[in-house]
């Protein structure tokens, strides 16, 4: 396999502050859950469009019938990731949601194990322990087992499993498809199954304030284009066990600006399971990177 010309991590780095903006964006939003989701990836298709028109849409005709049912799967569990975590907003604090769909090493971990028979180390399951309970150390001062907010918890977890799944199918076309028409196809797929979706909840299109359609473009712009669009890049390079544990940074980001933007109150257990994430983290880096390493000196030798 080609080197990347940017390291992958970097870009993985990049790509998790622009996602930690999401949930900021979603809450500042006055339109339903499928809405939001709905125009966030219609802006992202649109703005995508001129490029892939000019560069890409040869590469159609080379996609394999495995590798378009694999891009709609992946584009209709994007979609219901959208809507539910986008709907736990509604229900939850942003600190809660954001950790509970950030949870991802715990669905990672045995989707890679069983459907790619990718191995992972006892070093790197020690470290996802870790950072997962870190992200419940996050939360822990804001969580609040009961009610509306037990019901937020819920969608979030189910979001988050969807997220994975969205991730497993495409770390396997990526290896054969390039990034800007992956994703293109993907959001397409997504922003077809969010318009079903709202027309099936009688959701209207429009009027929306001002505000809101600022809130779409900039969700287009930052966490997708910017923010999935790189994660995207980096399946080609990385597992998806490895992006799903960088994105446990989204709730140490989405924390910060929530105070900042939406006055939350942060508790120290959400500072401290900050540390504790990001140690986790770390770990099963260095250990993947370590691995890679060992296998390339075993191959060359």
């Amino acid at each position: 396999m080609e080197e990347p010309k940017i390291n992958p991590y970097a870009v993985l780095a990049i790509g998790v502050i622009s996602v930690s903006t999401s949930a900021i964006f979603v809450k500042y939003s006055s339109a339903p859950s499928g809405v939001i989701a709905f125009y966030r990836l219609l802006f992202s298709v649109l703005l995508m469009l001129p490029v892939f028109l000019i560069k890409h849409v040869g590469e159609l005709r080379k996609i394999t019938k495995k590798d378009w049912l694999y891009s709609i799967i992946a584009g209709v569990f994007l979609a219901f990731h959208f809507i539910l975590w986008f709907e736990s907003l509604n229900y939850t604090s942003v600190a809660s949601s954001t950790v509970l769909v950030t949870l991802q090493p715990i669905f990672a971990f045995v989707g890679t194990y069983f459907f790619f028979k990718e191995k992972i180390s006892g070093k790197a399951i020690i470290s996802g322990i870790i950072a997962v309970g870190g992200s419940i150390i996050i939360s822990w001062g804001d969580f609040r087992i009961s009610g509306t907010a037990l019901f937020g918890d819920i969608l979030a977890l189910i979001a988050c499993a969807q997220i994975t799944a969205y991730l497993l199918f495409g770390q396997n076309v990526r290896k054969r498809v390039s990034l800007i028409t992956y994703t293109f196809l993907v959001y397409f797929m997504s922003s077809i199954t969010l318009f079903i979706y709202i027309f099936a909840a009688n959701q209207p299109l429009y009027p929306y304030p001002a505000s809101d359609w600022v809130y779409f473009i900039l969700l287009a712009l930052i966490p997708n284009l910017l923010g999935h669009t790189l994660f995207n890049w980096s399946l080609k390079w990385v597992s998806t066990s490895t992006i799903s544990m960088a994105i446990l940074f989204e709730p140490v980001g989405a924390t910060i600006l929530a105070y900042f933007l939406l006055s939350e109150y942060v508790v120290w257990t959400q500072i401290l399971g900050g540390v504790v994430v990001i140690g986790g983290i770390l770990l099963f880096v260095f250990d993947e990177r370590r691995l890679k390493l060992k296998h390339e000196m075993n191959s060359q030798s």
